[in-house]
């Protein structure tokens, strides 16, 4: 019970904060709103305030902002296809940059409680960094001449280079330093290590959003250099759908709220990069009949426009029974 409660709460806030970027963004480029839903299908709960209907439906998987205009011609002068091609597009866009605005916000509040791991070190004695002369307080500053921004950065670049030799700079006492560092290898994850460890930072409001800020960049060229690999069938095996998100939440659950939190803005990262690929009924394709409205002067046949998406988003919905199979057989079966 708990994990579905949970994992409510983590749908109902990523769905939110998406269509809430689409919603305040239309809202403040004069854009009239006919209805801002939180879900699909037969509605639970509706109230309607001014022009705008806001409602509650029974399937929780998404949510949608429907605005005047936005799939049909009309001659209402606040109607989304009479505004400015810039003004649709910063609609269009405002959903998911409120989900990376998200992962930054739940990051900050991590690294602000919990700590932020800087580049900082302390060093273990006998180790190969204790060996090269590297001393605690030295503070990472390239590996392999790759400049290093965050714990994390430094961790990717030591770890994929076990039994090989690096060159390591630091910073000591305001001199910068390099050392030729041998790397180890991890028993347990055969991945290459030095033997340091990170100085932690608690409760620092500006390294805490900075943290947010790196880190969501990070995954985010993580997830943009998966994307070639998925396309070529590589890791299609590792897409979790909502059973699967679900089972994570639970997981993150149960070791505590940090975990969820991350979770989330994990989740959250993906949802608006996914969102921006050119993908029919995504956010990134309208973008993409955006800017050929605005290279070609004129708008593109809606009718035509339409059933694109049409038939994109019944391909998704293929590809969420297909992945709601798996992860029920994977699960419980």
């Amino acid at each position: 019970m708990n994990t579905i409660i949970v994992s409510i709460i983590v749908f109902g806030v990523l769905i939110f904060v998406h269509e809430f970027g689409h919603f305040i963004t239309a809202k403040l480029c004069g854009i009239k709103v006919n209805e801002f839903s939180m879900g699909f299908g037969p509605g639970i709960f509706s109230v309607k305030k001014g022009e705008t209907l806001y409602s509650i439906r029974m399937l929780p998987l998404g949510g949608y902002v429907r605005m005047e205009g936005e799939d049909e011609k009309t001659q209402d002068p606040r109607a989304f296809s009479n505004k400015p091609v810039p003004a649709r597009m910063a609609v269009i866009i405002a959903g998911p940059l409120m989900n990376l605005v998200l992962a930054v916000i739940l990051i900050a509040i991590i690294g602000f409680f919990a700590g932020v791991p800087t580049t900082k070190v302390t060093v273990m004695p006998g180790s190969p960094a204790d060996i090269s002369g590297i001393k605690d307080g030295d503070v990472i500053l390239t590996v392999d001449d790759r400049k290093v921004g965050s714990w994390d950065e430094a961790v990717n670049l030591i770890s994929q280079r076990p039994n090989q030799t690096l060159k390591v700079e630091v910073l000591r006492d305001g001199r910068k330093m390099a050392f030729n560092v041998k790397t180890s290898v991890d028993p347990d994850t055969k991945r290459g290590i030095i033997g340091i460890k990170t100085v932690i930072t608690r409760y620092s409001l500006l390294e805490s959003l900075k943290s947010g800020i790196q880190k969501t960049l990070w995954v985010s060229s993580m997830i943009f250099a998966s994307i070639p690999q998925l396309i070529g069938g590589k890791g299609v095996a590792d897409l979790v759908g909502p059973l699967g998100i679900v089972h994570l939440v639970g997981e993150a659950a149960k070791v505590g709220v940090f975990n969820v939190l991350y979770l989330t803005a994990f989740i959250s990262i993906n949802l608006g990069l996914i969102n921006l690929l050119p993908i029919p009924a995504m956010d990134g394709s309208r973008l993409v009949f955006l800017v050929v409205e605005f290279l070609r002067g004129k708008p593109v046949d809606p009718e035509k426009e339409g059933l694109i998406h049409f038939i994109g988003f019944a391909l998704l919905m293929i590809l969420m029974c297909f992945v709601l199979y798996r992860d029920f057989v994977r699960l419980y079966m």
